[in-house]
């Protein structure tokens, strides 16, 4: 297949540190190039792809605020879009403003939805429900007024995180230093067991960060380590007790999760979003209701079995996985849109794919 990859240009495809969506983004292309499909990468001047890379901003516009944002990105996706006629797909990362390009190509886009940034972004969705094609990151982030193709779990690459069957004595906090990622329960967590607590991530929301978490900082039993690349991402969540991940919002998928149990640390979570889709409780970390209950488990998690931690990611979140599913949702997807030209272009609503 000829498939064309739409990253956001927020980070650098890979990403250097953070930058989910472009995680994602990377690992299907490169899954597609290893799998002999012919892949072109819309990223920025600075992403590295085995495929083919077209790009338009130089570098992502978070790493470089001289970068007018808008301008960027329109030029970014109408690169793509201006090419669709290449292309047997188009995959897009990018949210939902390529979607307004979907009546205007003659090529199916498929749309991975990791989460809808605002509730009024879903008046879009719901626009162009019948005209692109959906799939959610988890069963927890579907949305019930919008058609859905799949849902395909993210992946990571099992080779990128080393398993390490005897933790250290610190909890974790990876992510994006905002209350949505509930850091200021994670301290309050850690304190009531007696575990220091290492928090790592990019501050997204500096107010939050100056108020709730900068207080509690010490370099001892808190410490503030910035964001982190593989390799120092690698070593800190393999030698935690646990990753402490009380989420205050519903969240879509949550990749930390994933990454902690490859290296053998249990995941200690509330029960919001894919939460319970990716944790099982009791088994690979423990899902529970509030601070006091995460301070006493992470005293019994010291009984969990690392290794499960690791055989439930090899099981469901690898790269391989995910990218296999993604191959087979493209071929029904294209396999539909052929079929509903063929029929006079009735609206995707009307030519549903079968559940899967």
């Amino acid at each position: 297949m000829r498939i064309a990859i739409l990253s956001t240009i927020a980070w650098r495809t890979p990403p250097r540190a953070y930058g989910p969506w472009e995680q994602v983004a990377s690992s299907v292309a490169e899954g597609l190039v290893a799998r002999g499909h012919e892949v072109t990468l819309f990223a920025t001047a600075d992403s590295r792809t085995a495929g083919r890379l077209e790009s338009v901003a130089p570098r992502g516009y978070e790493e470089d605020a001289s970068l007018d944002v808008k301008v960027y990105e329109a030029l970014h996706i109408a690169r793509a879009m201006e090419q669709a006629e290449r292309f047997d797909l188009i995959h897009n990362h990018f949210d939902f403003l390529p979607l307004a390009w979907s009546r205007r190509i003659s090529t199916p886009l498929l749309t991975t939805i990791h989460g809808f940034s605002s509730p009024s972004i879903k008046a879009v969705y719901r626009e162009y429900d019948g005209d692109a094609f959906y799939v959610s990151i988890s069963d927890g982030d579907r949305d019930p007024t919008l058609t859905y193709v799949a849902t395909v779990h993210n992946g990571i690459r099992l080779d990128d995180f080393a398993f390490r069957s005897e933790p250290g004595d610190y909890a974790v906090v990876l992510g994006r230093i905002h209350r949505d990622k509930g850091v200021h329960l994670a301290i309050r967590a850690a304190r009531a067991a007696g575990v220091r607590l290492v928090i790592a991530g990019i501050v997204q929301d500096r107010d939050y960060y100056r108020d709730e978490v900068e207080p509690h900082v010490d370099g001892r039993s808190v410490r503030f380590v910035g964001p982190v690349g593989p390799a120092d991402r690698d070593r800190l969540l393999g030698g935690a007790l646990a990753l402490l991940h009380l989420v205050t919002f519903e969240e879509p998928f949550g990749l930390a999760m994933v990454e902690a149990m490859a290296c053998g640390t249990p995941v200690i979570a509330t029960r919001r979003g894919a939460v319970p889709e990716i944790v099982a409780d009791d088994e690979t970390g423990f899902i529970v209701p509030d601070v006091g209950a995460a301070a006493r488990a992470l005293v019994d998690v010291r009984g969990l079995d690392r290794a499960r931690c690791r055989a439930a990611v090899e099981e469901r979140f690898t790269v391989d996985r995910m990218v296999d599913r993604y191959a087979a949702v493209y071929q029904r997807v294209i396999q539909t849109w052929h079929a509903r030209r063929a029929a006079g272009e009735p609206r995707v609503a009307d030519v549903r794919l079968r559940p899967e």
